[in-house]
């Protein structure tokens, strides 16, 4: 594992070695338990939604070991259909998720629960009752014929058995009950078709033993070997795929930083690269930071023996953003490994070498775009396969109508119902095949990208190659921004016509520190002339050369912060922004310097324009859903 990014020292050996301990069989489900995927901001919301979702689908379509066939007359590549001609497909857009045209042949059978020993390095040892460290996995399985061997699809998260206890609401259900956000429609739409499917407790919820070391080394080493657990078994092919979204996302690049060979692909759906890449930007705190890992520890104990584990980072994590918030700059932000520790990304590039396919929401402010991009970017240059999917929707799954439809003005509303994707489980099929079954053709790298419109375009990769960027220069005027004072706005004549703005807009800026040594600013870019959010960018000065690595910050004094926009694809008809400054905003708490602020002083703008004309052989249009669900 890559000594430069999060010193780690255990060997593959600490990934492969593991038991199982085998349970007698649970019988089947005809009614899936609902559970609505909890993620930090939530909890501090309040509870974990627990209902039903509809029954199976009838399975009434043939399938052969080379690949699906047809039935009806209905074109025999479907699977293989391109973005640019999916909208003329006769799909099945009457439910509240994607279905795939043709059912598969098989039934299934499931859970059967599994228990995989984990051998964990000392520095991992928890600290409490003895026992063994065990990885808790249901499994269902395609009733296939005797001597084919099935591919897994997994998801693996924290949220089984979830909340309860006083904390969270009631609890959610096991793992032995296909969860809604993946289990079910994996069940649905691809255990039929010949795959396993996995559903994973990480250590420390649910039946999995040990302490819950949120995100950390343990709980790597944990899914890594319930994954090559998965691959290595008599019924198996050998690869496996991992699937979800948010922390069920993150896991996800939790197997690939020392991966199991059996881990073939992944599509973590809004999961975050790293804990301190998601609560923090450039600087900036999320107020969500201050107690997500008590949060976490709370709403998944109970009173057990096996709860009174603690990890060694137990006590470290929940005090890691308060001296990270307080102490940057003088190394409060680096007084332990907790946050290196939990940065996942620069593990995946050295050490991955299978698929990487990236689903995120532009509008998603539980895990910000900037964890996509430009990490979509940084994958491809690595040699791997990637393919994204970004639309304007927030926190959700591409193929999620009811939830689309919650996003209000300036935060994905414009682009709706454009943004709902019936078609991505046609997307995922013929993926999941060339990678874990090894059938068709490699898929091919790209990026689909919605803009704010709601418009759609395919890149070869987001930014685009094409971009150019504009830079306007523009004054603060020395106008303050604190906590104190109000905040300002300051308007740019771009363009005559309108503009395309495509990638991640920089703002260079002048500023002076007051009495206290720190300070910040939050900026909002708007369409000046309708007023509509464009998108923000956040900076504390004490990170002013931006990234995760904070400077000494004196009071009264001059410095140039490097601000980054999150990631933006908008079209701004007037040719001209306003941005409005503040000194914090949305999700992110005052800095400790908020009272004596900043004085704004001039400013660079730079903008990533694109030229994408009307016609242009990039602009795609995608399944009208809405048709058929106002029939």
């Amino acid at each position: 594992m890559g000594e430069e990014c999060c010193g780690h020292d255990h060997s593959e050996d600490d990934v492969l070695e593991a038991t199982i301990i085998e349970q007698p069989e649970v019988s089947g489900f005809d009614v899936y338990g609902r559970l609505d995927h909890l993620d930090s901001r939530y909890l501090i919301g309040g509870g974990v939604a627990v209902g039903a979702i509809v029954a199976m689908l009838i399975i009434s379509t043939l399938w052969t070991a080379a690949g699906p066939s047809i039935a009806g007359g209905s074109d025999e590549n479907w699977w293989n259909t391109p973005v640019h001609e999916r909208h003329k497909m006769e799909l099945n857009m009457t439910g509240l998720r994607s279905q795939l045209p043709e059912a598969g042949v098989y039934t299934w059978s499931g859970p059967t629960e599994h228990f995989v020993e984990v051998d964990l390095p000392l520095s991992e040892q928890d600290v409490g009752y003895p026992g063994p460290a065990l990885m808790h996995i249901s499994l269902w399985m395609p009733d296939v014929e005797p001597g084919i061997k099935v591919p897994v699809i997994a998801t693996i998260h924290p949220y089984y058995d979830f909340g309860g206890e006083g904390v969270a609401g009631d609890d959610s259900n096991p793992n032995t009950i296909p969860d809604a956000g993946v289990g079910a429609w994996v069940l649905d739409q691809f255990v039929p078709h010949g795959y396993a499917l996995a559903q994973v407790s990480t250590f420390g919820t649910g039946k999995s033993t040990h302490c819950q070391d949120v995100k950390g080394l343990g709980e790597q080493i944990g899914i890594q070997a319930a994954v090559h657990w998965l691959g290595e078994q008599e019924w198996s092919n050998g690869n496996v795929g991992l699937m979800g979204k948010s922390y069920a996302g993150t896991t996800n690049w939790e197997a690939a930083q020392n991966p199991s060979p059996h881990l073939k692909t992944i599509v973590p759906i809004s999961g975050s690269i790293g804990v301190q890449q998601m609560f923090y930007r450039n600087g900036s705190s999320e107020a969500r930071a201050m107690l997500y890992d008590v949060l976490y520890e709370g709403a998944t104990a109970d009173a057990t023996e096996d709860d009174m584990r603690m990890c060694s980072d137990d006590v470290i994590g929940p005090l890691s953003p308060y001296s990270t918030w307080l102490g940057a700059g003088f190394g409060g932000d680096q007084w332990n490994d907790y946050w290196e520790e939990r940065y996942h990304l620069q593990d995946v590039l050295d050490n991955y070498n299978g698929s990487v396919y990236i689903v995120w929401g532009m509008q998603d402010w539980n895990v910000d775009p900037y964890h996509a991009f430009p990490t979509h970017e940084l994958l491809r240059q690595q040699g791997i396969n990637v393919r994204t999917i970004a639309g304007q929707w927030a926190h959700n799954y591409p193929d999620q109508p009811d939830r689309h439809s919650e996003v209000t003005s300036g935060y994905g509303a414009e682009a709706y119902p454009n943004m709902t994707r019936f078609d991505w489980a046609v997307e995922l099929f013929p993926w999941f095949e060339y990678y874990l079954k090894g059938i068709g053709e490699e898929p091919t790298p790209y990026v689909q990208m919605q803009r704010n419109d709601g418009r759609w375009h395919l890149e070869e990769t987001w930014p685009p190659e094409d971009v150019t960027m504009l830079e306007v220069s523009g004054d603060g005027d020395n106008q303050r921004v604190s906590s104190t004072s109000a905040e300002f706005e300051i308007t740019l004549q771009i363009s005559e016509g309108s503009i395309h703005i495509s990638g991640l807009p920089t703002l260079h800026t002048d500023v002076t520190t007051g009495l206290c040594n720190g300070g910040q600013l939050f900026v909002t870019m708007r369409d000046s002339e309708t007023g509509l959010r464009l998108g923000h960018a956040t900076m504390d000065v004490r990170y002013r050369d931006g990234g995760y690595d904070s400077k000494t910050t004196a009071s009264l004094s001059n410095y140039r912060m490097l601000m980054e926009f999150n990631p933006m694809d908008v079209i701004v008809p007037s040719g001209s922004v306003t941005l409005q400054f503040a000194e914090s905003g949305e999700d992110y708490i005052p800095s400790p310097c908020a009272a004596s602020g900043l004085l704004v002083g001039s400013f660079d703008l730079g903008l990533p324009l694109v030229e994408r004309e009307a016609e242009h052989e990039a602009w795609f249009d995608v399944p009208p859903w809405w048709e058929q669900q106002e029939m």
